[in-house]
């Protein structure tokens, strides 16, 4: 078992990845430097090698696809999530492991937002999502985290052997930092410097598609996590869309005596009766939701047992 794993996602960054892994080498000169080659086309497998990476594969496009191999395939104290962009400068780590192996913290997210990210990158879009996502996980889930979509974290063992990788691309920090709100995780922030691209190096990320599958991954995490709060407010749309419809044909039938609108009438009576079972089913899905809670914290239990097996 490793005591400190630093864990790089690569798609063609041969013109950064080996600044970042002499970087890195050079701020935490123990620690296990693991490159994943994502189906790179331009030599970026061999450059990490030659810097003294340890270089393996994921074919299956991605980058939560490459995150959950790293996760599965990789046993250590400490991990260090770092993109192969340069974008991330090394010069932070040391305090987000401290972090991770003195505080017992499960998840350090490292905060671009706070620092010099408006100012550097130069994408209005990209600027405009990273709030819109902030704002709505905070607003949604109760919490604040300062920077939901960052590259740059640091985990602990039981967090990494605990969490189920499911969004397959730039989703996945997403779903890391819902994950850890949801699961009262210890979770803390470290304001980092961001600096932007250097010149020839592309961004992988699609402003507007991967934008809109960030906001899917959000909604299906909250109907997940937050059942009650997604059903109940699906039933109570739903409950005054029906009474919304029927007032008219209550104000008819008060002075005529007669349904003059009957279809409107059964209309009404069928949202109604979808906004019934709206409710329950937000009833049913929070008790399982709270029993999913329960099986966690068990397997929370044995991931902290394998650990210490691991590390004896």
């Amino acid at each position: 078992m490793d005591r400190i794993a630093i864990l790089i996602p690569c798609y063609n960054e041969a013109k950064t990845i080996k600044k970042v892994v002499e970087d890195f080498k050079r701020e935490l000169p123990d620690a296990v430097i693991f490159v994943y080659d994502n189906n790179s086309t331009d030599g970026t497998d061999n450059i990490a090698l030659n810097a003294g990476a340890v270089v393996r594969y994921e074919y299956q496009q991605g980058k939560g696809n490459v995150i959950r191999r790293m996760f599965q395939e990789i046993d250590a104290q400490c991990y260090v999530m770092v993109d192969g962009d340069d974008t991330y400068p090394a010069k932070h780590v040391k305090e987000m492991v401290d972090k991770v192996l003195t505080r017992k913290v499960d998840m350090v997210v490292g905060d671009r937002l706070s620092s010099t990210y408006y100012e550097e990158n130069k994408r209005p879009f990209h600027n405009l999502g990273n709030s819109v996502v902030r704002k709505s996980i905070n607003m949604l889930f109760h919490n604040d985290i300062k920077d939901i979509m960052t590259g740059y974290r640091a985990f602990s063992y039981r967090f990494v052997k605990t969490f189920p990788v499911l969004s397959k691309g730039f989703e996945i920090e997403t779903e890391m930092t819902i994950h850890a709100i949801d699961k009262n995780l210890f979770v803390e922030n470290v304001v980092i410097d961001y600096q932007d691209r250097p010149e020839g190096s592309e961004s992988k990320l699609n402003t507007y598609s991967d934008g809109f599958k960030v906001l899917h991954t959000i909604g299906r995490l909250f109907r997940t996590y937050r059942p009650m709060s997604y059903f109940g407010l699906l039933s109570i749309i739903l409950v005054l869309l029906g009474v919304g419809f029927f007032v008219p044909v209550a104000i008819g039938f008060a002075k005529t005596g007669m349904v003059e609108r009957f279809p409107t009438l059964i209309v009404c009576c069928f949202v109604i009766l979808a906004a019934v079972q709206s409710f329950f089913a937000g009833l049913v899905l929070k008790t399982i939701y709270q029993k999913n809670r329960q099986d966690f914290e068990m397997e929370l239990y044995r991931a902290m047992e394998q650990e210490k097996e691991l590390i004896a």
